[in-house]
């Protein structure tokens, strides 16, 4: 064999396997909208978030639409009937936490419903995300794990709980594993959600396992079809 056709022979090998090995990081790759901004406090992507996207993918992991990325104050969501982000209002102004920055990353479940029937606010599934900040906006991949269960003034504000793909706690596969392997994250979670509105509006009903998150997201799936049939 001569050295040209050997050098061209290595030269497709190392294309290839860039190429497959590029494909694939971009098909493992969490996408990230490019949003447009309407106005200072509205911010629009491609799709509508609530209709949109799936809410798991074909390897079973949720599509969280981010919301307020750790590390935030301000009280971003997706409004239903737009689907657009927007800044939260009250009062007149906008709405920032007056309290310790979230700890995670916070979104919404899209294609889902807690309806007002089952003790619900009629709104998508919140889902707490642990790993590193993430944009607003972006759509990323979370493995479910479990539940943390509470209410809001006597209404059910479940907020289910999920770890990125490809984070350092991504081989957690149950709330037990975490609170195992990782001591004080459920604390720092439970304290700072059942407190960051003021004391006593918010009460913790513990954490639920893996199985009782997967039926809190079946049943809040199955609702956002029924009504949107």
């Amino acid at each position: 064999m001569s050295k040209i056709k050997h050098f061209y022979i290595i030269f497709v090998l190392i294309f290839v396997l860039y190429s497959c090995q590029n494909n694939s990081e971009k098909n493992n790759s969490d996408f990230e909208e490019s949003l447009v901004e309407i106005d200072e406090y509205t911010l629009a992507g491609s799709k509508h978030f609530v209709h949109d996207y799936l809410p798991v993918d074909e390897n079973g992991n949720l599509n969280v639409i981010v919301e307020i990325p750790s590390g935030s104050n301000e009280k971003w969501e997706v409004e239903k009937e737009s689907g657009h982000l927007k800044l939260e209002f009250r009062k007149g102004k906008p709405r920032i936490v007056k309290y310790l920055s979230y700890p995670v990353n916070y979104g919404m479940i899209p294609r889902s419903l807690l309806p007002a029937e089952d003790g619900g606010d009629n709104d998508p599934l919140d889902v707490i995300v642990l790993g590193s900040s993430e944009k607003r906006g972006s759509i990323v991949k979370a493995r479910l794990i479990g539940v943390l269960k509470l209410e809001d003034n006597g209404e059910i504000d479940d907020k289910l709980i999920a770890i990125k793909a490809n984070s350092q706690l991504f081989e957690q596969y149950e709330i037990e594993d975490l609170n195992k392997n990782f001591n004080g994250i459920l604390e720092i979670i439970e304290i700072w959600f059942t407190n960051y509105k003021g004391k006593g509006q918010l009460k913790s009903n513990g954490f639920g396992d893996y199985l009782e998150a997967k039926n809190i997201l079946d049943k809040a799936i199955l609702a956002y079809s029924k009504k949107n049939k």
